[in-house]
């Protein structure tokens, strides 16, 4: 395997872009291998690696379906679901916690 070229960060040159930047312009990768990664330097830690993909070889990203949608909105309405109560929070329950505040903390919510 051959080495990828490593560039200083915000000094890539044009016609390359990272998965988010791809996103931004409404392209993915689209199956194409890395040809080339980012290093920005961090005080005391490694650096962060980002990886580039040519633009030119980017292909659209695909519309999102009816059963998509449908099954994106079932995930999220289980992520706000408490499963100790049963009820919709409102809110998507933090994984901490692992179920609604008021029954994380029960003594507090009687106190209130």
């Amino acid at each position: 395997m051959a080495s990828l070229p490593v560039y200083i960060w915000r000094l890539a040159p044009d016609g390359l872009a990272t998965r988010r930047q791809l996103r931004a312009l409404g392209l993915r990768p689209g199956g194409q291998d890395v040809v080339a990664q980012v290093e920005r330097p961090r005080y005391r830690r490694g650096p962060l690696v980002a990886y580039l993909y040519r633009i030119d070889r980017a292909k659209p990203v695909r519309p999102m379906t009816c059963a998509k949608r449908a099954a994106l909105a079932k995930a999220n309405t289980a992520r706000r679901t408490c499963p100790q109560c049963r009820t919709d929070a409102g809110y998507v329950i933090p994984a901490s916690l692992g179920t609604c505040v008021p029954c994380a903390y029960p003594e507090e919510q009687r106190a209130a």
